[in-house]
C-alpha cells in the first residue's frame, strides 16, 4: 500500500513538471509586452480571481509587492460589491482564470474597460471571453490536471503559480532589484534579521577592545579580559588597524608573552567587514574562516566596531 502511494505521488509530481516544461517552451507570447506595460506603470498591479486562482492570485500579488512591483489582490466578487473602489486609472489588472469564463471577472472587466484600464489575463482557455477582452494574453499551454478525475485545480494553478514567479523576477531583475530593497519590505522573522547589516549588530565605542601596537602585554591582556571578546584589535599611531590578537597569538608566543608588546604578536591583515555587511554575510565569513568575531572598519580602516558570532546567533540570523 505504501508503494502505491508513492507511486501516485510521483505521477502527480511528473504530470506538473512535464506542464512546467511546456510552459517554459511555450511562454506566452504578450509575456515581454505586460512586462514592459508593467514597468511603465504609475500604479498598481491588480490581481484578481476567485477559488484556487483567487489563491494563486492572492500569492502573485504578494510576491511581486514583496519584489519591488507594487501589486494588490482584489477577491472578484468583492469588486461586484464596492472594491472596484480600489482600482484607479493608474492601475493594469491582471485577472486570473482557468476557464475563462468566470462570472463573477465580468463586473471588474467592464470596469477597467470604462476607464481604460489595461488588462492581462492568464488563463487555459485562450478562446475565453476574458483572454479575448484582454490587452495581454498569458495563455497557458493545455496539460492535464494531476487529479485523477481530471477536474481538481492542480496541474492547472501550479502552472499559474510559475508562471506569476517568472513574471515577479523578470521585473524584479528589470529593476535591478536588490538585497538591499529586498530588506525594506521584509524586517521581521528570521529573513529580516538575515537582511539585518553588521552595523546595527556591532559594539561600538568603549566596547571595542582597542590596544596600540606598543601597548604591553599586560594592558593587551586586561582590555582583551575586560572587553569579553577573546581578541583585541592592534591599531598604530593615526588609529588605523594593522592587526589583531587572538587566543591562538596568546598560545604561539606562550614562552615569552610577557616581554612583548602587542604589535610583536599580532596577526597582521585581519579579516573585516563594513558597516553595510549583511549579517548572514558576516556569519558565513565567520564559519568558512572558522572564526567568532569580526572587527568593523571604516572606509578609512580604522576600528569602529565588533560583532560577536553570538551577536548574529541571538537575534536568528542562522
Amino acid at each position: 500500500m505504501a508503494n502505491s502511494f508513492v507511486t501516485d505521488a510521483k505521477k502527480v509530481l511528473k504530470t506538473e513538471a512535464d506542464a512546467l516544461g511546456k510552459l517554459k517552451d511555450d511562454l506566452p507570447i504578450d509575456f515581454s509586452d505586460l512586462v514592459k506595460s508593467i514597468l511603465n506603470l504609475t500604479g498598481r498591479v491588480i490581481v484578481s480571481g476567485v477559488g484556487k486562482s483567487g489563491h494563486i492570485g492572492n500569492k502573485i500579488a504578494a510576491t511581486l509587492a514583496s519584489t519591488g512591483t507594487p501589486a494588490y489582490f482584489v477577491h472578484a466578487t468583492e469588486a461586484s460589491h464596492g472594491d472596484l473602489g480600489m482600482i484607479t486609472e493608474q492601475d493594469l489588472c491582471l485577472l486570473i482564470s482557468n476557464s475563462g469564463e468566470t462570472i463573477e471577472m465580468f463586473d471588474l472587466l467592464t470596469h477597467a474597460r470604462r476607464f481604460s484600464i489595461p488588462v492581462a489575463t492568464m488563463s487555459s482557455n485562450c478562446e475565453s471571453t476574458l483572454v479575448k477582452a484582454a490587452d495581454f494574453k498569458l495563455c497557458l499551454p493545455m496539460a492535464d490536471e494531476a487529479c485523477p478525475i481530471g477536474m481538481a485545480p492542480t496541474t492547472s494553478t501550479t502552472m499559474m503559480l510559475a508562471l506569476g514567479d517568472a513574471l515577479a523576477v523578470v521585473l524584479m531583475e528589470a529593476k535591478s532589484f536588490n538585497a538591499e530593497n529586498f530588506k525594506i519590505f521584509h524586517p521581521g522573522g528570521k529573513l529580516g534579521a538575515k537582511l539585518m547589516t553588521v552595523g546595527q549588530l556591532m559594539h561600538k565605542n568603549d566596547k571595542i577592545p582597542l590596544v596600540n601596537t606598543t601597548t604591553s602585554m599586560k594592558e593587551t591582556l586586561i582590555t582583551m579580559s575586560s572587553k569579553g571578546f577573546g581578541i583585541a584589535a592592534i591599531v598604530d599611531d593615526i588609529g588605523c588597524l594593522v592587526g589583531v590578537i587572538t587566543d591562538g597569538d596568546l598560545r604561539r608566543h606562550i614562552d615569552d608573552l610577557m616581554e612583548r608588546n602587542a604589535g610583536d604578536i599580532a596577526s597582521l591583515s585581519p579579516i573585516t567587514v563594513v558597516e553595510k555587511t549583511f549579517a548572514f554575510d558576516a556569519l558565513n565569513l565567520m564559519q568558512d574562516r572558522k572564526i567568532s568575531v569580526l572587527i568593523v572598519t571604516s572606509a578609512n580602516n580604522k576600528p569602529i566596531g565588533v560583532v560577536h558570532i553570538q551577536d548574529l546567533l541571538r537575534v536568528g540570523v542562522a
